[in-house]
């Protein structure tokens, strides 16, 4: 059973950062499937996008254009933890940000339909 549980939300003033943490187990991955591990987010009102994404096998990551340079994703192989680093932080980005993961191979994927398994997400809050 595939489990994700994020952490490391909460509120920051325009211009922070926050690092967000996604616990991850019974997750196992190939060359060939189960690609993709990623970040979304989505806000009262608003469809939930995809902010960034990692090509599990191989470490290559992938941006929403509106977070490149400001968010970095990583993972940590060895504590099963997918991270993200988010920095000079803005009020559009409040949301509630989830982590998730994918059964099938779609590397660089930021759709949200192409994921399988999801956490229960953690609320980011940015104060002008």
């Amino acid at each position: 059973q595939v489990q994700l549980v994020e952490s490391g939300g909460g509120s920051v003033q325009a211009g922070g950062s926050l690092r967000l943490s996604c616990a991850v187990s019974g997750y196992t991955y190939s060359a060939y499937s189960s690609c993709s591990m990623g970040w979304f987010r989505q806000a009262p009102g608003k469809e939930r996008e995809g902010v960034a994404s990692i090509w599990t096998a191989v470490g290559t990551t992938y941006y929403a254009d509106s977070v490149m340079g400001r968010y970095t994703i990583s993972r940590d192989r060895a504590k099963n933890i997918l991270d993200l680093q988010m920095n000079t932080l803005r009020p559009e980005n409040t949301a509630m940000y989830y982590c998730a993961a994918e059964r099938g191979c779609h590397i660089g994927t930021l759709e949200p339909g192409n994921f399988d398994y999801w956490g229960q997400g953690t609320q980011v809050t940015v104060s002008s």
